[in-house]
């Protein structure tokens, strides 16, 4: 790990959006204000695609369940929308 770098949080299921969000404002601070190499920018740059495709695919979980509910069906899959 460089020196100056942020070491980010691995993503897990039950990692909110929110906190994807406050690791990928961290991660871009890091990236605008720190100096890095190639490699450690490319490194910091995979980190940020990871944590847009989580966020990404859980708004897509939540649209389905809104779709659903506003349908009047049921969902057979957990009914919390948070997911």
């Amino acid at each position: 790990e460089a020196k100056g770098m942020i070491k980010f949080m691995e993503i897990k299921n039950d990692t909110t959006m929110e906190e994807a969000f406050d690791q990928l404002n961290a991660l871009l601070d890091d990236m605008e204000q720190s100096e890095h190499s190639l490699e450690e920018t490319f490194h910091l740059y995979e980190d940020g695609l990871k944590l847009i495709q989580y966020c990404s695919e859980k708004v897509d979980t939540i649209e389905k369940k809104l779709v659903i509910l506003e349908e009047g069906g049921e969902d057979d899959s957990d009914s919390r929308i948070d997911s």
